[in-house]
């Protein structure tokens, strides 16, 4: 296959606001050839109930509108990324696809999904800025509509910090005091891990910090992801795990688990899904956690990263672009849509109207001993700071696994294992036939 060419084409849209030229080239949701008569769509989607929702759809709006919507269930992930581009090459991709934020510049990058800023983009004031600019890569056009959202905060034992008399620390630099507090008092315990087994919660906290990983200027792409705001980020845990004020294990592990239940470890930087993992994980700590913001680089500040969520994408293959965008909006910003996904399949939602209220009126099960707990989360989820993705998301996320684990392992360097996913990534865009800056 020939990439070098259309992805010139590609990196140079992403800054320039996707001109009319390029639009021809990469698909359009002005250019569609709609039906007059009943129109069916497709959705791919991995989302659980995600098929009752479209039920929804299909009495109500649809009905009214001629457009019926079937999903078609799929894995999630590098896995979905894949198996629609694939479908994509051969013409047969389908009318929508959930994709997380991530993916979003990779699937541009492959011609599969349509720029549907013409249908959509009056919803934009619907959702906080950090989120809506995943979807539009920075530019003018808009390749999906946000659906759930991420936003990082901090959970701690509210129990044993007190009995160990710690305060809530709203800086890193109190992040990094309370941890050696706690050691000093009891040596048995860590505030928490950092874990090498999902570059999303570090992705987040480079996010929060300021990193911009990937960006596009010109005819290049310019990859940032050992850029100041990330060694910032990298120098601190890795010091920290150097000098054993905190843990070095990975998470999602049996021992992690334990670590959880058992108070051997007393906080974790999370999401807003937190309280879904930690039934699992620590079932007999319910009702002793709470959640904060996440701690800040300088006292005052207030912005937090993003770890996780989706949005509907229209594919460039679909005959029915405008129908299929109309339900792209109608499922992410509808008021009786958001109250099916949240119950049906379990999502926080990125529309900022729906974080608070209806299904989310009342605090998680798991935090029962916090009533605010999604009014609070929707403040947080405000702050959420711009993302910058590129197209080879999974060859950073993949080489931050293989160069981390080592490094937090060992105690070693953290800044040495940045650099790696640097050098990774930018000789894999080469390879790709991307120009790449700097």
């Amino acid at each position: 296959m020939q990439f070098t060419t259309h992805r010139r084409l590609v990196a140079t849209s992403l800054t320039i606001a996707l001109g009319a030229t390029t639009l021809a080239a990469c698909g359009s949701g002005s250019g569609d050839e709609e039906s007059t008569g009943p129109v069916s769509l497709s959705y791919w989607a991995w989302a659980p109930g995600m098929d009752k929702v479209a039920d929804l759809w299909n009495s109500t709006e649809g009905k009214k509108a001629g457009i019926t919507v079937t999903v078609k269930k799929q894995a999630s992930g590098d896995d979905l990324v894949t198996k629609i581009i694939t479908a994509a090459k051969a013409k047969k991709a389908p009318d929508l696809v959930q994709a997380e934020y991530q993916a979003l510049p990779t699937l541009v990058s492959n011609d599969v999904l349509a720029d549907i800023s013409g249908e959509v983009s009056d919803a934009r004031s619907q959702f906080a800025p950090g989120v809506w600019q995943q979807t539009t890569l920075g530019t003018d056009a808009v390749y999906a509509v946000p659906q759930d959202s991420g936003p990082m905060m901090f959970y701690y034992r509210q129990d044993l910090f007190k009995k160990y008399g710690l305060t809530v620390p709203t800086t890193w630099d109190e992040f990094a005091g309370t941890a050696r507090a706690l050691k000093k008092k009891d040596p048995s315990k860590a505030l928490t891990t950092f874990s090498s087994n999902d570059p999303g919660l570090f992705a987040g906290l480079a996010q929060q910090a300021g990193a911009k990983w990937w960006t596009a200027g010109g005819e290049s792409w310019k990859v940032g992801i050992d850029d100041a705001a990330t060694k910032k980020v990298a120098s601190f845990w890795g010091g920290l795990v150097a000098e054993g004020a905190i843990d070095n294990q990975p998470m999602y592990t049996p021992a992690w688990n334990k670590a959880l239940n058992t108070g051997k470890q007393i906080a974790w930087v999370s999401a807003v899904w937190a309280p879904g993992t930690l039934v699992t994980a620590a079932p007999d700590t319910k009702g002793k956690w709470a959640m904060a913001p996440l701690p800040q680089w300088s006292e005052g500040e207030s912005a937090t990263g993003s770890w996780g969520g989706s949005s509907t994408g229209v594919t460039n293959d679909s005959p029915h672009k405008k129908a299929a965008a109309q339900f792209a909006s109608w499922l992410n910003t509808d008021s009786q849509a958001l109250a099916a996904l949240v119950k049906e399949s379990g999502i926080y939602p990125a529309a900022t109207a729906a974080q608070t209220g209806g299904a989310l009126s009342a605090a998680p099960g798991y935090f029962p001993n916090q009533p605010d707990f999604y009014a609070r989360a929707a403040e947080i989820a405000k702050t959420t700071a711009p993302s910058a993705w590129g197209p080879n998301v999974n060859v950073a996320y993949t080489v931050f696994r293989d160069s981390f684990a080592p490094a937090a392992k060992n105690r070693s360097d953290f800044t040495a294992a940045l650099t790696a996913m640097q050098q990774a990534t930018v000789a894999d865009l080469k390879k790709q036939g991307f120009e790449v800056a700097g």
